[in-house]
C-alpha cells in the first residue's frame, strides 16, 4: 500500500486508527504529553498489525486533524448550530470525552481549581508539613 503524505485515509484506516487511540493506555498517555513521537510510532506498528500502513508522522496529523475537527463541531453543538457534523464523531466523542476537560466546565465562579491544586502541593509546603 502507498503511504505518501499526501494520500487520503479511507474510512477503514481512520476506524483502525480510533480503535487504537481508543484503548485506555493510549489515551492515557497521549493525555497532555507534548513529546509523544515514541506514543505514535507505537500507534503506527500497532496499526501495522491491522494492515494499516501509515508512519508515525501520519498519525499524529490525521489525530491532530480528527481532534481539531471534533473540538469544531463540538463547540459549534454547544453554540446551538447543530447542522455542524463529521463523519466519526460519535467515535471521537467516547475517545475524548473521557480527557480531564471536564475540570473547565466544573470550574463556574471562574477560579482555577488546577491552579490551586498545584499551590496546595508545592514543594515547600510538602517539606515543611
Amino acid at each position: 500500500m502507498e503511504s505518501g503524505a499526501g494520500k487520503h485515509w479511507t474510512e477503514e484506516e481512520v476506524k483502525a486508527l480510533l480503535s487504537v487511540w481508543s484503548e485506555k493506555n493510549i489515551r492515557k498517555q497521549l493525555h497532555g504529553t507534548l513529546r509523544n513521537k515514541g506514543i505514535f510510532i507505537y500507534i503506527a506498528k500497532r496499526l501495522q498489525e491491522l494492515g494499516v500502513c501509515r508512519d508515525w508522522k501520519q498519525c499524529r496529523a490525521k489525530y491532530k486533524n480528527l481532534k481539531y475537527e471534533y473540538r469544531t463541531v463540538k463547540y459549534a453543538h454547544n453554540s446551538g448550530d447543530v447542522t455542524k457534523t463529521m463523519k466519526f464523531f460519535h467515535d471521537l466523542d467516547a475517545i475524548l470525552r473521557y480527557e480531564p476537560v471536564t475540570q473547565l466546565a466544573a470550574e463556574e465562579n471562574g477560579r482555577c481549581s488546577a491552579t490551586e491544586a498545584q499551590l496546595n502541593t508545592s514543594p515547600t509546603t510538602d517539606s515543611v508539613q
